[in-house]
């Protein structure tokens, strides 16, 4: 799980850089690690984004594995998002 999240988060800097889907990958991480969504509302949220069956399965997998940690895992989870996003790389844009 904790390295489902390291790889998740560390892909942001590539977003950013890009200038690309910022706003989107925000909502989608912020929508992950937020314990009052559903997976079946997470999964319609994200609907326009996932290719196939596999994809879907994956994010869902993804969401459940969220949803089990507690509260103080997923505030680092959010620290760690800010850092990312304020790092020299995303600040840039």
């Amino acid at each position: 799980m904790k390295l489902v999240t390291v790889l998740m988060l560390t892909a942001l800097p590539l977003y950013c850089y890009a200038g690309i889907g910022c706003d989107l990958l925000d909502d989608m991480i912020s929508t992950t690690i937020d314990p009052d969504v559903d997976v079946t509302e997470y999964i319609n949220n994200l609907k326009d984004f996932l290719p196939g069956e596999e994809t879907e399965k994956a994010y869902t997998f993804m969401k459940e594995c969220f949803l089990h940690q507690s509260e103080e895992t997923l505030e680092k989870v959010q620290e760690l998002e800010e850092a990312v996003y304020s790092s020299f790389w995303c600040a840039q844009y």
